[in-house]
């Protein structure tokens, strides 16, 4: 097989076997990966923010990637809808098409649905998606060997600060092994998801750069809302006493006058007094941080949601609703295609190259929601055109449905056609049928009645080339009532065999084999006479017109 060869990665790398059931990138408490980071954001600051944003932009990730973390675990709106972008994405429904349609193809296909069914892929998917946030993520293929063929056993996601990339072009993801340096990813064995929200570098590309500028501002004025709502927000108790009153008097009441609520407490001696100034605008002041916040919230999700109705829904107004929900399924469409295209380059592809070896075509993920039809719309359309005479498909009208056809016992709803449907045949137009299309006619139904072109013959003569009246219709009469029973005989064969059969495969195969068994004879001999006399008849036409 193809597998048991050496196999190269797209940077034409060999693959090392020995590797892909291992970890290599787990996390080492004390070494390069541990797995404990500090706070960057305590004391955040514009001064800080920028020698953080300027650092990762030289290389250094760590303290951004920190920072990004941390404003999802302390900002519950961008947790949100960050969280709402990715989950949008994860929970797609995946198709799998063929490379091309061979039967090798189609079994490289099957392999990949069958992995497709794992329960854990959803969380695996959005683990991967930590990228929309981050700008890329990385995520570790440990695979199993243990039943001679090579499958994902589960996808690790693996922190951003333990990776670095190539100082020559800061695009080319290296890995820091356990002594700290920096090492090329082993083939086959990451998935590097670049998500970024703009063109350019992946460290300055995502939503985490812009939405901590937001996050700092919104922290600056949430302290001071608090300031102020405990400035303003709590009534100030004061206690007076009496001249003459002891130490121990005075710390009896003020722990009275404190214990009431809050630190808004004081005493004082009963003869003097405390002015409280308030300002006159002080609902108006308090209005100005919410608005405040609530500005910065609505940027954020213009960023990560590219709108604000599904967070902050505003009723009415122009663009607030559907249009808004069309924005957000764009973004998700857009999600979906650029997750699928990392999974078929990073994940498929190796999957296939592993078990069959190197191929030309490869199947296809498909990572989207399913287009909603309008049926009716659709029913409407095409109804009257099949009504004017337009053939269609009954399994292509039973696909678009989502039916499926019914089964020689099963309950059929509906009303059944009047006729059986008799493919290959036209009904005729009126008097100026063929002999052939007049002769056909008479056998429309099983109860020996001519169909209705042979009555209108048998009522007006003929506009064709030959005068009098036409002795067809007397012909195919007689040929209908003579040849009925045999026909009906051999239709009752058919209609059994159809009746003994569980699908329409069943009954070709059974037909097939059993059509040279129908009995024929009595057709044979009612076909034979009707030949002769036709044969006559048309000699005695002809010698009569030549006789004329």
């Amino acid at each position: 097989m193809g597998r048991l060869g050496k196999i190269f990665d797209t940077f034409k790398r060999p693959v090392k076997r020995a590797e892909l059931t291992k970890e290599v990138a787990a996390a080492t408490v004390g070494g390069a990966r541990s797995p404990v980071f500090g706070y960057p954001a305590d004391g955040l600051d514009p001064v800080v923010l920028a020698s953080i944003l300027r650092a990762a932009d030289h290389g250094d990730p760590i303290r951004y990637m920190g920072l990004a973390e941390t404003i999802e675990e302390r900002d519950p709106h961008y947790l949100a809808v960050l969280g709402t972008r990715k989950r949008a994405v994860s929970q797609l429904e995946i198709t799998v098409e063929p490379g091309a349609d061979t039967p090798d193809a189609k079994k490289h296909a099957e392999l990949i649905r069958a992995w497709l069914k794992r329960d854990e892929l959803t969380e695996e998917i959005f683990n991967i998606l930590d990228a929309v946030g981050k700008g890329y993520s990385f995520t570790e293929i440990i695979w199993d060997y243990s039943e001679g063929q090579y499958q994902p056993e589960r996808l690790e996601w693996r922190d951003q600060r333990w990776f670095r990339f190539d100082r020559t072009d800061l695009r080319t993801p290296l890995l820091l092994d356990d002594k700290g340096r920096e090492v090329p990813l082993s083939p086959f064995k990451f998935i590097f998801a670049p998500m970024p929200a703009k063109s350019g570098l992946y460290l300055r590309s995502g939503l985490a750069r812009i939405a901590s500028w937001s996050w700092m501002f919104k922290a600056y004025t949430q302290r001071d809302w608090s300031i102020f709502t405990q400035t303003f927000g709590q009534p100030i108790r004061i206690g007076k006493y009496a001249p003459g009153t002891s130490d121990a008097e005075k710390n009896t009441l003020f722990r009275a006058v404190a214990d009431i609520a809050g630190d808004c407490a004081a005493i004082m001696p009963a003869s003097m007094s405390v002015d409280i100034v308030a300002a006159p605008n002080v609902g108006a002041s308090s209005d100005l941080y919410e608005k405040r916040a609530d500005w910065l919230d609505k940027q954020t999700s213009k960023a990560v949601l590219g709108q604000t109705s599904t967070t902050d829904a505003v009723t009415g107004g122009l663009g607030s609703g559907k249009e808004h929900r069309e924005v957000q399924e764009d973004i998700e469409r857009a999600d979906g295609r650029m997750l699928a295209a990392i999974l078929n380059r990073q994940l498929v592809r190796p999957f296939i190259d592993l078990n069959h070896g190197p191929q030309k075509v490869y199947p296809r993920l498909v990572i989207a929601r399913p287009e909603a039809e309008d049926l009716k719309a659709w029913t409407d359309a095409t109804v009257p055109w099949v009504a004017a005479g337009l053939q269609v498909s009954q399994k292509e009208v039973l696909d678009k449905l989502g039916l499926s056809a019914p089964k020689a016992k099963d309950a059929i709803l509906g009303k059944p056609p009047e006729t059986p449907p008799q493919p290959g045949l036209q009904p005729g137009a009126g008097n100026r049928n063929t002999p052939e299309s007049i002769f056909k006619g008479g056998f429309y139904t099983r109860n020996g009645n001519s169909g209705g072109d042979t009555a209108l013959q048998s009522e007006q003569p003929s506009t064709g080339d030959f005068s009098g009246v036409s002795p067809i219709p007397d012909l195919t009469a007689r040929l209908e009532l003579e040849a009925g029973p045999a026909v009906d005989g051999m239709l009752d064969q058919i209609e059994a065999m159809f009746e003994a059969a569980s699908s329409f495969e069943e009954f070709r195969e059974i037909l097939l084999n059993a059509y040279s068994d129908l009995d024929a004879s009595g057709l044979t001999v009612s076909l034979t006479d009707a030949i002769t006399a036709a044969a006559a008849g048309g000699r005695a036409a002809a010698e009569d017109e030549a006789g004329d």
